[in-house]
């Protein structure tokens, strides 16, 4: 069931006065491919552990070139410790190449472009049309899909299908700035094994910490 305008208007409201509207992403990043390097680097790591490996990172490979050039083996000793560095180190290596090959070292703005990336799905996909480019995007990770469910903003679990909910119900000025709040509520109040509903700010609102 579609929820209704005013329960989205609240819970947005609720977000805003708690976490502000800054829309500042976590990652640690000075250029758009390092933005695109460091997201691919966070699948399945926290943002805190990325932003310990990537400074190294960065100074050892300045540029999308150095990437593409770089021997698989010392990437993967540059990124060991965020885990599935092997998959990891490949997706880079070959993102970077496609990257350098087809678009001028410039990371695409569309997202077919983005898409034709190795490593690279939706989400990491709408980090940079977001973050990059300023245009309206939703980021679907674990945080948003689990918490997005809970509030009763989609029925969905699919990350595809709950981004197309939520692009139907959230106004445009909030698609990036949601993901980053949602986020910060997923570490620190609604976490996925217990959610502290009787602390949070939005249990109101919540169809979950009404129960």
């Amino acid at each position: 069931m579609k929820p209704s305008k005013t329960h989205v208007k609240n819970v947005l409201a609720l977000l805003d006065e708690a976490y502000g509207t800054d829309n500042k992403v976590y990652l640690t990043h000075g250029s758009d491919h390092e933005l695109l390097v460091a997201v691919m680097l966070s699948a399945q790591c926290t943002d805190a552990r990325v932003n310990l490996v990537t400074p190294a990172l960065f100074k050892q490979y300045p540029t999308v070139e150095a990437f593409a050039d770089a021997k698989i083996e010392d990437l993967e000793n540059a990124i060991h410790s965020v885990g599935f560095y092997h998959d990891k180190a490949r997706n880079i290596k070959n993102c970077m190449t496609r990257l350098r090959d087809a678009y001028g070292s410039k990371v695409p703005d569309t997202m077919e472009d983005l898409l034709t990336l190795p490593g690279v799905g939706r989400k990491t996909a709408n980090v940079i049309l977001g973050n990059v480019y300023g245009k309206p995007s939703i980021v679907v990770d674990t945080h948003v899909k689990r918490i997005s469910k809970r509030l009763g903003l989609t029925d969905n679990t699919d990350p595809e299908k709950v981004e197309y909910d939520l692009m139907k119900v959230l106004p445009e000025d909030h698609w990036v700035l949601y993901n980053l709040q949602i986020i910060t509520l997923g570490r620190t109040v609604c976490t996925a094994r217990s959610p502290h509903c009787k602390d949070c700010f939005l249990k109101g609102e919540c169809p979950e910490g009404k129960k």
